[in-house]
């Protein structure tokens, strides 16, 4: 049953992104009935696994940003799928902006109307395929200590919205953003996946040691991102990588990285919805806003090009008693002379015991007035940039798994991968339960014939599935209502909703989507099968995709026209 959050939140708000999964779409070709945020993995909803990242850190101001199209089905499985009712409340909220299409850029989408009215202080940004045992809260600590801010817990108050936040700094808007990064390379890792060269600093000094556990020592300045696709194809038009001497100037010290991927965790200051308003041309948060605003913290006049300026400066709307705050220089406002016992004089000859000549300390005599204070503090004076942070995630055997699930080899390492963490009921299971543990890795025992074998090790089997005799299933995950016919053997597959296998039918490594079907001894290797699609009895393929086109006739069907090479 889902139960209230008992852990205090931190005061952010949480907006995850439901977007196309056009890398699978073998099993989102269909939006309507079945998008991104649905498709299973380890028997889940896509979209749980981000869900449950944000209740475990405390943050239960949660938006769903999906297209019209979507919202329906996502609705639907809010309400009525188990693994989704039994989060945490309250439940996450549903936004369908009108204009939000299946191609709308990330960062186009924080210029919708809709969305804008929903950020009311320093949001997160999140992807629905993300899988991250790392908890939240240990990355939302690190973000607020090199911020030296309250984070959200002091949002924006009502009608006082603008690019400034709140208390502690916030109200200067010059606290940074912190992004994540995790390396693709490893024994788990799968290949053809996305990568990004980033320039980093080497880690950030701290004046006292971490504590064992603390992710500050993976946490660096960063200075560049960008693509490695698009990063080759810099180098290749100018037949060499570009650097510029700003860079190298302001920070003499730079580590690239090339074999890292972008995790879409962004943890941003509300200011950084002003930026994003104010540059149209911005289509992507990883490439864009993030990429561009690493640039302006060492390359001359960036920001003002930016609007950055124009964003940090005081808000019409604040009132007279805010501009202390906004100056972030309270000193300025505190009448220093009825303070201080330092007395000045002038020391010309003859005049030195001249009291008439005494004066205030420079710091604290022609004080401006609190009109002209705002314009004194910006005029002729550089544009200081609140740093982006990047957290690289180290790569070492033990570290918790933080990835993207947005292909369907991603889908199938994954879901093997949570597989094989122990049950909930397992007698092996440790003290501390892992998130992602299941309850029972077989719910239904009594479907498997006790003249087959399935390693419970490794497996997972949902509600109703049928498993008859003579059937070998290892490392396989099956979701709810599947049929496995007689002499059937499964390796290192995942099977989503209602999947029936035929006789003696082989499959290995193989990703079959919701209510399709397996013919009479067929052979499939490494094949990807569309929902509700039907492969032939005795089929024998390998690295093929197996669906249906559009604009072809039911009868066109046939196993050539469907097969694609991967």
């Amino acid at each position: 049953m889902p139960h209230a959050q008992s852990m205090p939140s931190p005061g952010f708000q949480a907006l995850i992104l439901c977007g196309p999964g056009v890398s699978l779409n073998t099993f989102t070709s269909n939006q309507e009935v079945c998008p991104k945020a649905l498709v299973p993995v380890a028997n889940r909803p896509m979209v749980w696994y981000p869900l449950e990242w944000c209740y475990r850190m405390g943050v239960t101001n949660i938006h769903l940003i999906t297209p019209p199209s979507s919202a329906p089905a996502v609705e639907l499985a809010l309400a009525t799928n188990p693994h989704l009712t039994s989060l945490p409340l309250p439940k996450p909220d549903i936004l369908s902006p009108a204009d939000l299409s299946q191609n709308t850029g990330t960062a186009e989408i924080f210029r919708l109307p809709e969305v804008r009215a929903v950020v009311t202080g320093d949001f997160i940004v999140l992807p629905c395929d993300l899988i991250s045992e790392l908890g939240g809260e240990a990355l939302l600590e690190s973000w607020m200590i090199q911020s030296a801010g309250l984070g959200g817990a002091t949002s924006v108050p009502e009608g006082k919205r603008g690019p400034h936040g709140a208390l502690n700094g916030e109200k200067s808007g010059r606290r940074g953003g912190l992004g994540v990064w995790y390396q693709t390379k490893g024994p788990d890792s799968s290949k053809g996946q996305e990568t990004d060269f980033i320039a980093i600093s080497p880690p950030l000094p701290t004046t006292v040691t971490p504590p064992q556990g603390s992710l500050l020592p993976h946490i660096s300045s960063l200075f560049y991102t960008v693509p490695t696709d698009t990063l080759h194809d810099i180098a290749e038009a100018r037949k060499t990588f570009p650097v510029r001497h700003a860079l190298l100037r302001k920070h003499p010290r730079v580590k690239m990285l090339t074999t890292h991927r972008d995790a879409h965790i962004y943890f941003f200051p509300y200011w950084t919805l002003d930026m994003i308003g104010r540059n149209e041309t911005f289509d992507s948060i990883s490439e864009d806003v993030v990429g561009w605003w690493a640039k302006a913290g060492w390359q001359g006049g960036l920001g003002d090009k930016l609007g950055l300026r124009t964003t940090f400066g005081s808000d019409e709307s604040a009132s007279p008693d805010d501009t202390m705050l906004q100056s972030g220089l309270i000193e300025d406002e505190i009448d220093l002379g009825s303070l201080s016992t330092t007395w000045t004089s002038s020391l010309a000859a003859g005049d030195q015991h001249d009291t008439a000549s005494a004066r205030l300390a420079s710091r604290v005599q022609d004080r401006p007035g609190p009109e002209g204070m705002m314009s004194n503090l910006t005029e002729g004076k550089a544009l200081t940039i609140p740093p982006i942070f990047a957290y690289v995630h180290p790569s070492a055997p033990a570290a918790p798994v933080i990835r993207r699930c947005d292909t369907t080899a991603l889908l199938l390492s994954l879901s093997l991968q949570l597989a094989r963490l122990p049950a909930q009921d397992s007698p092996e299971a440790p003290l501390a339960i892992h998130p992602f543990s299941h309850r029972s890795k077989i719910v239904h025992r009594s479907g498997v014939a006790g003249r087959s074998t399935v390693t419970q090790a490794d497996c997972l089997l949902a509600e109703n599935v049928i498993v008859e005799e003579k059937c070998v299933v290892k490392e396989s995950v099956l979701g709810a209502g599947c049929k496995i016919g007689t002499g059937a053997r499964l390796t290192r597959c995942v099977l989503m909703d209602d999947v029936v296998v035929g006789e003696r039918a082989q499959l290995s490594g193989c990703v079959l989507g919701k209510r399709c079907s397996i013919g009479r001894e067929a052979v499939l290797r490494d094949c990807e099968v569309q929902e509700g699609y039907a492969v032939p009895d005795k089929s024998d393929a390998k690295n093929e995709k197996f669906m249906v086109f559009e604009g072809l006739d039911d009868g066109e069907n046939s196993v050539a026209d469907a097969q694609v090479s991967i």
